[in-house]
């Protein structure tokens, strides 16, 4: 029944500004008033990546939960992980509004938030609450727009939660905050992947796990610069990378007037940059580290494309505003019958089957 109410309010909240309506939304999660996926997950859906068991490959991307205010909400929808923030680790308000633009013909959205949230303070006290449950809950770490030595702040954040995390996301890829996607070069990722995977180490020695570090990188990386960016990458052993963040590009969009809004595109029109610079990353790593496929995900054709381009795991986010949660369990179906379908034992086998394909593509269609 909630499946059936959901698709009726989806309308309504397309009525409403976009902040107010993700506000809205955040808050009928809060109440438990969302579907809930009780059947259990396919058995060819589980993936085992960097030591996390997942029991399905689909998230929801960072920026849907900036304060860790509905993990468990996202989790019983069906997603075989939630990931929160980004957090940075003193409260900011983000840019000035309006900052978010629907370009409902394009499937797109175009947001400037920058990193809006309540800080690290406030995300920490609910996932201390939230221990014992279970589940894996990803968390994505940033830095203050002003902060003076910004790669402290990521230290900062993996130290902080690290009791509470069960993976982090080092986002250096948001074109939100001035400056931030400079951690992308190959100098700047050396120091700050040095310090961050330092920090990691003392939490190890002191008898912690050893939790999992993500790298979340741009679409808009130079063809130039990906071999060199993914040789740091893999120097420091980064557990996994998430392709991509939302795109400064504009290819080709419908509605051209919000197309002139300032800020970062996602939705549709993303899907096909985001996936052929994620093949190209899968061939530039040489497979050895597991993606996370993010960008114009909102059907389960796109979301098996992502996987054969070289994910093990996809988020979405712009898709669940134009499709609705039902999106999610549309997804898994799909992926459990090419499964099955093609003898695979797990929808991991396909990863990458199509790699050389998109990599062949040009990132502007």
């Amino acid at each position: 029944m909630l499946n059936q109410l959901f698709d009726l309010a989806r309308p309504a909240l397309l009525a409403f500004d976009p902040e107010r309506a993700h506000q809205m939304s955040i808050q009928a999660l809060e109440k438990g008033l969302h579907p809930r996926d009780t059947g259990g997950d396919d058995v060819r859906l589980a993936t085992t990546v960097a030591g996390m068991r997942f029991p399905n490959p689909v998230g929801i991307a960072a920026g849907f939960d900036k304060d860790a205010r509905v993990p468990d909400a996202i989790l019983s929808m069906g997603c075989g992980f939630a990931e929160i923030g980004t957090v940075t680790p003193r409260p900011q308000s983000g840019n000035p509004q309006p900052r978010v633009f629907r370009l409902i013909r394009d499937r797109a959205v175009i947001n400037r938030l920058g990193f809006n949230n309540e800080g690290h303070a406030a995300a920490l006290r609910r996932l201390e609450a939230r221990r014992g449950r279970g589940g894996i809950v990803g968390v994505n770490i940033g830095a203050n727009k002003d902060a003076e030595d910004r790669t402290a702040d990521y230290v900062a954040g993996l130290d902080l939660f690290y009791d509470v995390a069960t993976y982090f996301t080092v986002n250096i890829s948001s074109p939100n905050t001035p400056g931030l996607r400079d951690l992308q070069a190959p100098a700047a990722l050396d120091e700050l992947l040095s310090r961050v995977m330092a920090a990691r180490e003392r939490h190890v020695a002191a008898g912690s796990p050893r939790r999992p570090i993500v790298v979340k990188i741009a679409p808009d990386i130079a063809e130039d610069d990906i071999a060199a960016i993914a040789d740091r990458l893999m120097a420091h052993k980064v557990d996994a990378i998430a392709v991509s963040n939302t795109t400064l590009a504009r290819p080709g969009l419908e509605d051209a007037g919000t197309a002139k809004e300032a800020g970062g595109l996602s939705g549709r029109p993303l899907f096909h940059r985001s996936t052929a610079m994620l093949a190209r990353i899968h061939l530039a790593t040489a497979r050895a580290i597991p993606l996370i496929g993010i960008g114009g995900i909102d059907s389960p054709a796109t979301a098996l494309a992502k996987i054969e381009a070289g994910a093990t795991l996809i988020q979405l986010y712009t898709g669940l505003i134009y499709e609705g949660a039902g999106l999610i369990g549309r997804i898994k179906a799909h992926l459990a019958d090419h499964a099955r379908v093609n003898g695979l034992a797990t929808i991991a086998e396909a990863t990458g089957r199509q790699a050389e394909a998109w990599a062949a593509k040009p990132l502007d269609a």
